[in-house]
């Protein structure tokens, strides 16, 4: 209704130009303001973003015996739900890349947990249409440098927007008229650092200058079916920093982020409002083939839908309960565990803000009175 009535504006102004003569600098005032009024109504007034956690769909290491039969593609059972994406996000957790020799120093190939995905997989990514992904983590670096400028060069070519190197700290793509910024973090060795809260101010920041919606991706937090809870305090796991990832997703959010989505922990994790911005803390395994622990809530891979305005505020969600058991990727889980979890998680750590889950997965802030 609106583009009619702009139309009708428009034909109506040309003819008001051709039958009056105005100073040309009112008739190019005129035009620029009908110009800026065409660009606002094209965009949409409300934006869905869908967010998954890890990503690795085979290996052709230590050999090609972890790479799945060809006959099904990785999303087949889920494109349904994330094809209605406007912004469709995931954690590529490892690489993309027909070479290089892998980086970690282990007795056993059998048992080095080291992800070297054909470059040809990232087909399947455009095909099911994501429009970003976080290279931050703990196996963008398992075939070093080489790597790492496969994986990037792969994702450039299939349309991917993607960060969190030392290459990539950011990056900026723009759909259906707005403009993205994007930034990923984590605590290992090829990435930019979770732990450096300055330097993420600094980046999020800048970014907020240039574009209208800034996400955020962070790999963080401790690991497994013991750390399913946001402790609000640094973890560590291994011996390792993994970072606080409640002072890192509430600092990034002052500094201007709208949507910031945790991953890491191979477990889900409970969501957040915070500042009318929506927090993931983590969204566990999504499509992960074969040397993946997939048992019990490993197995949960949910879908989270995310309707933004054009501020970024929330204005509500919904979960999608999906499921993978080993060597077999991601499909519909009809008794809704994902959702279940995530929803006990949400209540337990974060009830000031006050999440109300429907039992089909919507869910909505209950704002006091």
């Amino acid at each position: 209704m609106h583009k009619i009535l702009l139309t009708v504006f428009i034909f109506g102004l040309s003819i008001s130009i051709q039958a009056q003569k105005f100073p040309k600098e009112v008739v190019d005032s005129m035009f620029v303001i009908t110009q800026s009024t065409q660009l606002k109504l094209a965009k949409p007034q409300k934006i869905k973003v869908m967010a998954v956690g890890d990503i690795m769909m085979g290996t052709d290491f230590p050999n090609d015996s972890y790479l799945p039969p060809d006959s099904k593609g990785p999303f087949d059972d889920v494109n349904s739900i994330l094809q209605q994406a406007d912004i469709l996000f995931g954690n590529l957790e490892g690489t993309l890349t027909d070479d290089g020799e892998n980086a970690k120093r282990c007795s056993d190939p059998s048992k080095c947990y080291s992800f070297r995905s054909p470059e040809y997989f990232g087909k399947y990514l455009e095909e099911t249409g994501f429009d970003v992904m976080s290279i931050a983590n703990n196996h963008i670096g398992d075939f070093g440098e080489i790597g790492i400028k496969n994986t990037s060069k792969t994702l450039e070519k299939h349309n991917i927007a993607y960060a969190g190197v030392f290459a990539q700290p950011s990056t900026i793509f723009e759909k259906d008229g707005i403009t993205y910024g994007f930034c990923a973090f984590a605590p290992n060795k090829d990435c930019i650092k979770i732990h450096n809260l300055t330097n993420a101010k600094k980046i999020v920041s800048e970014l907020k200058q240039k574009v209208d919606i800034v996400i955020v991706s962070f790999h963080g937090g401790a690991e497994g079916l013991k750390h399913t809870h946001v402790t609000r305090k640094t973890e560590r796991f291994y011996g390792e920093d993994r970072g606080n990832v409640y002072l890192f997703a509430h600092t990034v959010i002052d500094a201007g982020a709208d949507i910031v989505i945790g991953h890491g922990p191979h477990v889900s994790r409970g969501f957040e409002v915070y500042n009318n911005k929506f927090i993931a803390y983590s969204l566990g395994n999504f499509c992960t083939y074969s040397r993946f622990n997939l048992s019990g809530i490993k197995g949960y891979a949910p879908i989270a839908e995310i309707e933004i305005d054009l501020d970024g505020n929330f204005i509500k969600g919904k979960l999608h309960s999906a499921k993978q058991i080993d060597e077999v990727y991601p499909f519909i889980d009809e008794k809704k565990r994902a959702l279940k979890e995530i929803q006990k998680l949400t209540e337990e750590d974060f009830p000031e803000s006050q999440l109300i889950f429907d039992e089909d997965g919507s869910f909505t802030q209950q704002k006091e009175q």
